[in-house]
């Protein structure tokens, strides 16, 4: 039976204030009680809060966990009677009572029984009796029905002792803000902040920024508005610590910002910033990595963290918002990581048109969107951090495995309605043929759906198999012939020649059935093995060839990665097959498979 830190309820409930800071860390409890809080009326946010009670084996107290270690619960590292050593608190003074704050901790042991017969400290009054501490039967309970003191008016938190800020004024954590407060000041490092953003609409013009603050207890986004944005967005460096206070805490608009905090913060004209040089006890960045192959487990739209090898850094491209008419650069980086998969981030504006890695670094991503298009990918937003080469422990991890062995993995990929899918996007485990991609009536659906063959090339239509394009990088339009030159309408510039690009139709077959899919400059870069370029200049200089090679196209077989979704034309409502992604066999890898299989379970 695990021995327990005695006496430490009753002085966590009796000691004055001065005091509470020498007992923040080293106490070994057990956990009665983990109940997830009743969200409030006007709550905007689904982050769980989890109130605990925690027991030194006479007496018991009530605390509450900090959000960042909510996956402790979900994951199932703590539950009822678990015994802990507390690494972390704060408390906060909240008129006559007091607020314990967990911070940090980790687990001694799961399995144990309850220890001794604890009983409320002589002093507290709201504690729950014992009865009902026997009475707990799960470790996570469905939030308690409101009693009448949920009713009152919100209680006002005092500010935690032992740590000042400016003018001898103690230091909140930022845990404990709450709009039901104003004389608070913070000690937080900024972690992300953002350009100056204009807007323009009927009601007027303006400017603002954002910066994210982080200290031990969490994080919070604070926003400015034009005047503001002369006064402090200079004010604000990235990794540097400030002494914030005279901001106003609101309800956070979760569309705008993905931290886990129901508030956030308005920079106001009076708002104090004062920049702190005893940084050593903020930390610098917190994350909570998920990897790779773990990503087909999260919803679209939320945001995670991740970190990376750059195995691949795409060409600067950009899009043209239909919100704004804007052009956007963009870039896409493929990432991997130890768990064999790779996945596509995008990064956006300027870090796209800056991003440079030629050294295949690690590099970690704070707050990154999840996307669905062809399986999972990632995104940059304006809130995601970008940290490439990061000085912490999961990175140096990262670096010694590629190095080592990761250069000679395969990595899989995420490709819709599957995990297996080898790099690439091609699934050879799930592989489906024509006939049953057709029976299923993959693409029929609202949404596109993907899918992976393997097929023949039967035919393909050669009277347009290319177009003149723009050459500029990324634009990729189709240019129109002035006869003194072409014009790309898009760039609004005029080229003496334009570079051709692949557009293919291409009838494909396998022992169940045929089916036309469609390809672009990839696909015909594999087909052919020529660029568009040359193979329009053979078109033009001699028919008999082109056919030949058109000819000799035919009868080869790939892998395809195709993509279905419904197209109307002409009022006509069909299935399009597009390719995603191309692959020669390659006879090695379908031998070893073919092998595996007869080792399998299938061919016993």
């Amino acid at each position: 039976m695990s021995q327990l830190s005695a006496g430490i309820c009753r002085r966590l409930n009796e000691a004055p204030q001065e005091e509470i800071d020498q007992l923040a860390s080293g106490h070994t409890v057990q956990l009665l009680s983990i109940k997830k809080v009743a969200p409030t009326n006007n709550s905007t946010t689904a982050t769980d809060r989890f109130r605990i009670i925690i027991s030194d084996g006479v007496h018991f107290v009530q605390a509450m966990l900090a959000t960042q270690l909510n996956d402790l619960v979900a994951n199932g590292d703590i539950n009822k009677n678990t015994v802990v050593i507390i690494d972390k608190l704060a408390c906060n003074f909240v008129q006559d009572k007091r607020l314990i704050i967990i911070l940090d901790l980790h687990v001694v042991s799961r399995n144990e029984e309850k220890i001794g017969t604890p009983t409320a400290p002589p002093s507290t009054q709201d504690a729950p009796a014992p009865a009902v501490l026997e009475a707990t039967s799960s470790s996570v309970t469905s939030p308690a029905t409101s009693s009448s003191t949920s009713q009152a008016k919100p209680l006002q938190p005092q500010p935690r002792t032992g740590s000042s800020g400016r003018g001898g004024r103690s230091v909140y954590p930022i845990e404990g803000l709450s709009p039901y407060q104003n004389n608070w000041t913070i000690k937080a490092r900024v972690t992300q902040k953002s350009d100056i953003r204009t807007w323009s609409n009927q009601r007027g013009e303006g400017k603002l920024f954002n910066v994210t603050l982080m200290d031990e207890s969490g994080e919070i986004r604070g926003t400015g508005f034009n005047a503001v944005v002369d006064e402090l967005y200079e004010k604000f460096e990235e990794g540097k610590v400030y002494y914030i206070s005279k901001a106003r805490v609101n309800l956070a608009k979760k569309k705008f910002s993905n931290l886990q905090n129901d508030y956030e913060l308005s920079l106001e004209k009076n708002t104090e910033v004062e920049e702190c040089l005893e940084t050593t006890s903020v930390p610098m960045m917190k994350y909570n990595f998920v990897e790779l192959s773990s990503l087909e487990k999260l919803e679209r739209d939320n945001t995670c963290d991740v970190i990376g090898v750059i195995k691949e850094v795409g060409p600067l491209g950009e899009i043209t918002s239909k919100a704004t008419n804007r052009t956007i650069p963009k870039r896409d980086l493929t990432i991997v990581d130890m768990s064999q998969y790779s996945v596509r981030l995008t990064l956006w504006g300027k870090q796209a048109e800056q991003f440079a890695a030629d050294d295949l670094p690690v590099v970690a991503f704070k707050g990154v969107k999840v996307g669905d298009f062809g399986g999972r990918t990632l995104s940059m937003v304006s809130s995601s951090i970008m940290t490439i080469s990061p000085d912490i422990e999961e990175a140096h991890l990262l670096r010694g495995w590629y190095d080592g062995i990761g250069t000679e993995k395969n990595f899989q990929s995420h490709t819709s309605g599957s995990s297996g899918a080898s790099f690439g996007g091609f699934n050879r485990n799930e592989m489906r043929h024509l006939g049953d991609v057709k029976e299923s009536q993959l693409g029929m659906s609202d949404k596109a759906e993907f899918f992976s063959t393997r097929a023949t090339i039967m035919h393909i239509k050669s009277e347009n198999i290319s177009y003149p394009a723009c050459p500029t990088q990324g634009c990729n339009k189709k240019v129109v012939d002035l006869g003194s030159g072409w014009k790309c309408e898009k760039c609004d510039k005029t080229f003496e020649r334009p570079e051709y690009r692949y557009i293919m139709s291409m009838a494909v077959a396998d022992w169940s059935g045929q089916a036309w899919l469609q390809g672009f400059n990839e696909a015909g870069l594999a087909v052919f093995g020529k660029t568009a370029d040359e193979v329009h200049e053979i078109k033009e200089r001699n028919e008999a060839e082109y056919n030949a090679l058109m000819a000799q196209a035919s009868g080869v077989t790939f892998n395809f990665s195709c993509r279905a979704k419904q197209d109307t034309y002409n009022d006509q409502t069909r299935v399009r097959y597009g390719i995603s992604r191309i692959t020669s066999l390659d006879y090695h890898e379908e031998a070893k498979h073919l092998v595996n299989l007869l080792k399998s379970s299938w061919a016993q």
